[in-house]
C-alpha cells in the first residue's frame, strides 16, 4: 500500500468517525490496518475526532453589537446584526449560504431553472414544523415571500423581488416562481435575512410571530437589548442546534464585550478591536476567527442634494481619501483596498482590470476649485455602531479633507438609533453593509433606481439596463463584462466613497468549536454560530 492510499484512508476513516458513522474501537481497528501504531491512533482519534465530534448542551451566551431600540420581529424591517443573527437563529430561508459560501437548499431541499432562468421551481422539504406544531409546506413560502411583495411593503428585499412576476404553490411540497425576466442568481437571493419562511394562515403571514422553524424557539425579546432561545428538540436538521439555549445581549462598546468574553460572562462576541486584537489573542482561553469578506464600511453622499450633487465634489472626495491609511490606521491591516463599488475581490465578477483610484489631493483640489467650492463645509454622520472606530474614521478622514479644500464637520450620532435616525436620512453619513453572495443582490438592494436601500439616491441609466440584461445572462464571459462594466459606472458616477473592504474579526471562548470552515456574507459564521457551532 502507498502512502497516499494510507493517507486517503486514514482521511475517510477519520470523517466516517466524525459524522458518527463508526465508534471509537471501529476508528482504532481501521487505523490500525492503515500502518499507525496504537499511540499515534489514540492521538488521532483524541486530535481529530473527540475534539471535532459536536457535543449537546450547555448555555451559549453571545455579545453582539448593533442593538437598536427600533428593532422589531417583523422581518421587512430587519437591518441590525443584531436582528441578522437572530433571524439566522429563529428561523429558516428558502435557501442558505453554506459554510463553503455556495448557496445550498434549505427549507427548499433542491431547486432548478428553465433554460432561460425565469422560471425556478423549488422542492419544499417534508416533514418540517415551526415551532408552534404546524407543518411548513409551499403555501408558507408563498405567503412569506408575498409579504414583502406587496404594494404598501416597506421592505429592503422588496426590490430584490420586483423582478417577479408570480408565484404560485403547486402542490403542499412544490413551490414555482415566474420571473418577468431570467435570473441565474434566485437561489441567492433568497437568502437574504429578510425573507424568513414564516407560517401562514389564509394567505397571510403574522410578521411579529414569533414561531419559527429554525434550531431555537424565541422566548423573550427586549428589543436593543436582549433576546433568550431555547433549543428546538424537533429540529429537522440533526446535526445542528447543539445547544440547550441561546442568550444574545446587545453590548454596543467593543471593550465592554471583550471584558465580558475574557471574564468568560460570554461564550462569543460578533466583533473584536482591530486595535486590541493582538493582546486578545495571547489568552489561552480565547480563539480568534477571521475571514475575508465583500464586508464594506462606506461613505455615502446623496448625490441629489447639495452640495453632492456636483460631480466634480463627489470625485474630489473620493480622490482625496488615503485609503491604505485608513486600513492600516482603522482595521490594522485587517481588510483590503476599495474602490468605490462594492464587488470585493472575494466576490464573483470582481473586475480585476478596473484601475485603483489612487490617493490625489492635488487633482482633488483641482475639482473643488472647478465646483466652486473652495472653503466649503459639510457635516458627515458617525457612530461606532458601523464598525468599531467609525468615530475615529471619520475624524481622519475629515483631516484628509482639509487637504482639498473642504471642512467636513463630524458628526457623532447615537448608536442606539443610528439607522433609524440617520442612515437613509442624512445626506452624507457613514454606513455599512454585510457581503452579498453575488453583485446583483448587492446592486439591486443599494444600487438599483427607486431601491429603498439606496442610500446615496444613485441614478445611471446605463447601470440600470445593464442590471436587468447581466441578471438574465446566462453567458458567463457577457456577464463578467457587465458587472465589470457596472462596477466602473458606480466607481466613477457613483456617490460613495468605499475605502476598503474589512475582514471579519470575532472571537469565542476556546471550549466554544467549530468545523473549521465559515461562512463570509455575515460575522459569526455567516450569523449562524449558534446552530452550526458547540461546546467542546
Amino acid at each position: 500500500m502507498t502512502d497516499s492510499r494510507e493517507s486517503k484512508g486514514l482521511a475517510r476513516l477519520t470523517s466516517e468517525a466524525m459524522s458518527g458513522k463508526i465508534d471509537r474501537r471501529q476508528f482504532m481497528q481501521g487505523a490500525l490496518t492503515f500502518g499507525l501504531g496504537l499511540t499515534a491512533a489514540s492521538g488521532l482519534w483524541t486530535r481529530e475526532v473527540a475534539a471535532q465530534t459536536p457535543k449537546s448542551g450547555g448555555s451559549f451566551r453571545v455579545g453582539l453589537d448593533d442593538g437598536n431600540t427600533a428593532d422589531s420581529l417583523d422581518p421587512a424591517t430587519y437591518n441590525s446584526r443584531f436582528m441578522i443573527t437572530m433571524a439566522h437563529t429563529k428561523n429558516n430561508f428558502l435557501t442558505e449560504i453554506a459554510p463553503d459560501n455556495q448557496v445550498t437548499g434549505e427549507l427548499a431541499e433542491a431547486f432548478e431553472a428553465s433554460k432561460d432562468a425565469k422560471t425556478w421551481t423549488f422542492k419544499i422539504r417534508k416533514g418540517v414544523e415551526f415551532h408552534n406544531g404546524k407543518t411548513f409546506d409551499a403555501n408558507d413560502a408563498l405567503a412569506s415571500l408575498n409579504y414583502h411583495r406587496e404594494e404598501a411593503s416597506k421592505s429592503a428585499a422588496k426590490s430584490l423581488l420586483d423582478g417577479i412576476e408570480e408565484i404560485k404553490a403547486d402542490d403542499a411540497n412544490t413551490l414555482t416562481i415566474k420571473l418577468k425576466s431570467g435570473n441565474a442568481d434566485l437561489p441567492y437571493a433568497l437568502t437574504d435575512y429578510h425573507l424568513i419562511m414564516m407560517a401562514s394562515k389564509d394567505g397571510k403571514v403574522d410578521p411579529q410571530e414569533k414561531a419559527g422553524t429554525g434550531a431555537y424557539k424565541l422566548e423573550e425579546f427586549e428589543a436593543g437589548i436582549r433576546a433568550t432561545l431555547s433549543k428546538n428538540a424537533n429540529y429537522w436538521k440533526q446535526d445542528r442546534g447543539h445547544f440547550a439555549d441561546v442568550s444574545f445581549i446587545a453590548v454596543n462598546d467593543v471593550v465592554a464585550r471583550q471584558s465580558a468574553l475574557l471574564a468568560n460572562s460570554f461564550d462569543a462576541i460578533i466583533e473584536v478591536d482591530y486595535n486590541t486584537s493582538e493582546h486578545l489573542a495571547k489568552d489561552a482561553a480565547v480563539k480568534l476567527d477571521e475571514v475575508p469578506s465583500g464586508t464594506h464600511v462606506g461613505m455615502p453622499m446623496m448625490c441629489d442634494v447639495a452640495p453632492f450633487d456636483n460631480a466634480d465634489l463627489r470625485m474630489a472626495l473620493k480622490l482625496g481619501c488615503n485609503r491604505q491609511v485608513l486600513i492600516d490606521r482603522i482595521l490594522k491591516g485587517h481588510g483590503s483596498i476599495g474602490n468605490d463599488h462594492p464587488i470585493a475581490p472575494v466576490m464573483p465578477f470582481f473586475d480585476a482590470s478596473h484601475a485603483q483610484r489612487e490617493y490625489d489631493p492635488d487633482k482633488a483640489r483641482a475639482l473643488v476649485k472647478k465646483a466652486g467650492l473652495e472653503g466649503a463645509t459639510i457635516n458627515l454622520s458617525a457612530a461606532d455602531t458601523v464598525i468599531t472606530g467609525a468615530v475615529d474614521m471619520a475624524t481622519l478622514y475629515a483631516e484628509m479633507a482639509r487637504q482639498i479644500g473642504i471642512t467636513v464637520n463630524v458628526v457623532r450620532e447615537p448608536n442606539d438609533s443610528y439607522w433609524s435616525d440617520v442612515w437613509l436620512k442624512k445626506p452624507f453619513c457613514m454606513a455599512g453593509w454585510g457581503q452579498r453572495p453575488t453583485p446583483d443582490i448587492i446592486f439591486s438592494l443599494g444600487y438599483a433606481a427607486g431601491a429603498d436601500w439606496n442610500e446615496s439616491h444613485f441614478k445611471n441609466d446605463r447601470f440600470n439596463k445593464l442590471l436587468v440584461e447581466a441578471r438574465a445572462e446566462i453567458d458567463a464571459k457577457k456577464r463578467t463584462e457587465m458587472y465589470g462594466e457596472m462596477q466602473r459606472l458606480v466607481s466613477d458616477d457613483g456617490g460613495t466613497i468605499i475605502p476598503f473592504f474589512r475582514n471579519w474579526l470575532y472571537a469565542r471562548r476556546a471550549n466554544v468549536a467549530h468545523s473549521g470552515q465559515l461562512s463570509a456574507n455575515w460575522p459569526l459564521d455567516g450569523a449562524r454560530g449558534a446552530e452550526r457551532w458547540w461546546f467542546a
